[in-house]
Order: structure tokens, then sequence, then C-alpha cells
């Protein structure tokens, strides 16, 4: 069973952080980029940051630049968004997914997605 699992979501105010993780089950992340992507209601699709196979190469969106890192941890087999400085505008469901390369683009073919997990940033 090939499955993409994101956690660490929640409840946070404004100006707080959480770190998000998107665990592999049943094959090795080592073979894959991986992106974040969010939808909040009534919103499209949007592309939030990615990660390159080895590594070496992260993009961002425009909205979350200075505020949100993503990384990579082969070893346990997941890649973590960390989200700093929070704003309610954050608010949506967080979705990671696996790519044959670094890609922001929601549009694009991926090979696995997650079925994500809620951010919800409110006082």
């Amino acid at each position: 069973q090939l499955q993409l699992v994101e956690s660490g979501g929640g409840l946070v105010q404004p100006g707080g952080s959480l770190r998000l993780s998107c665990a592999a089950s049943g094959f090795t992340l080592n073979y894959y980029a991986i992106g974040w992507f969010r939808q909040a209601p009534g919103k499209e699709r949007e592309g939030v940051s990615c990660i390159s196979i080895s590594g070496g190469v992260t993009k961002y969106a425009d909205s979350v630049k200075g505020r949100f890192t993503i990384s990579r941890d082969n070893a346990k087999n997941t890649v973590y968004l960390q989200m700093n400085s929070l704003k309610p505008e954050d608010t949506a469901v967080y979705y990671c997914a696996a790519q044959d390369l670094c890609q922001t683009d929601p549009y694009y073919d991926m090979i696995y997605w997650g079925k994500g997990t809620l951010v919800t940033v409110s006082s």
C-alpha cells in the first residue's frame, strides 16, 4: 500500500508556528521530489513549497517566503514544512505530493497525493 500521510495541522493563533510532516508508507521518499500545496474553502489549490530529490533545490510561493521552510530527512522517510509567523490567510488544508521534480504548480501531474491536514490560523 503506497501512501503519503500528512500530520501536524491544528489550530494556532496568528504569529504562531506549526510543523507539518509528510511521511511515506510503503515506499521511500528518496526517489521523489516533494511538494506542499494548500487549498482554502472556496479557493483554488495553490503551491506552497517544494524540495528536490537531493534537497538541494527548494522553492516557495511569494506569500510564504521568509516564513516557511521545507526540509527532508531521508532517514526518517519524511519531509517537513516548518511554518512560522502564521497568518489567518494561511488557513487551509495542506497536502503533500510526490513529484519527479520540484514543482509548485498544483496542476502538475503528481505521482502520489496525501489526503491533507487542516491548518487553522485564528485568534
